[in-house]
């Protein structure tokens, strides 16, 4: 659906750039875009971006391991390459923070909607098995979110590392600098390797909780 994303964009150019979200979803809603539509976009897009910032990591886990190999050359040119890691690191991982939020906001608007819908059935067996429903995406909803979460919460002790070694060399650019991060390198190796796990398993559950939410469409 992410098409009508395209035609949503074009219809609410007039809306202030500080618009509430509520004012963004009834835009979305008179194109036909639904709260649950955006929910799978976005969990989506938090997938999509936990890739990239595993891969960023992962990038970043080769450049310390380069460091560590150092053996010659000009060590002001491999500072600069972690230092852009670091920051090419920090910048996935608030785009993976902003993703995760994102999907929290659409997901409790959608699930009040939902609840408050719930009054306006007359059948009772329908209304029954919409609650039902309901229950059962908010269970698999929470076990996704919690498992998003925790690979958010690896990425900081690996950034916070990444930072140290950044910041040491800066003013140690020497070989005796390099030899004495090496005592910190398995740390942090092992950090990031926990971390991709983590991402792993926040992606597939996203994917699970994707193809379960169009199942029920």
């Amino acid at each position: 659906m992410k098409h009508l994303f395209a035609v949503f964009v074009l219809l609410v150019t007039t809306l202030a750039l500080g618009a509430c979200q509520s004012a963004y979803y009834a835009a979305a809603e008179q194109v036909g875009y639904h709260k649950r539509e955006i929910l799978v976009d976005r969990v989506e897009d938090a997938r999509d971006a936990q890739a990239e910032a595993g891969e960023q990591f992962e990038s970043a886990q080769a450049h310390l391991l380069s460091l560590i190999d150092f053996d010659g050359g000009e060590l002001q040119d491999v500072y600069e390459e972690l230092a852009d890691e670091y920051e090419a690191s920090r910048d996935a991982a608030d785009e993976v923070s902003a993703r995760i939020d994102a999907i929290e906001d659409v997901a409790d608007a959608l699930f009040d909607e939902w609840e408050d819908e719930l009054d306006q059935y007359s059948n009772a067996r329908l209304r029954a098995d919409s609650e039902r429903k309901l229950k059962d995406t908010q269970r698999r909803y929470r076990r996704l979110v919690t498992v998003m979460r925790r690979s958010e919460e690896r990425m900081e002790p690996v950034l916070a590392a990444l930072n140290d070694n950044v910041l040491y060399l800066k003013h140690n650019l020497n070989a005796r600098a390099v030899a004495a991060l090496k005592t910190e390198f398995s740390n942090i190796d092992r950090d990031i390797d926990g971390l991709i796990v983590e991402m792993r398993k926040a992606i597939a559950s996203s994917d699970e909780f994707i193809e379960s939410l169009r199942g029920e469409g």
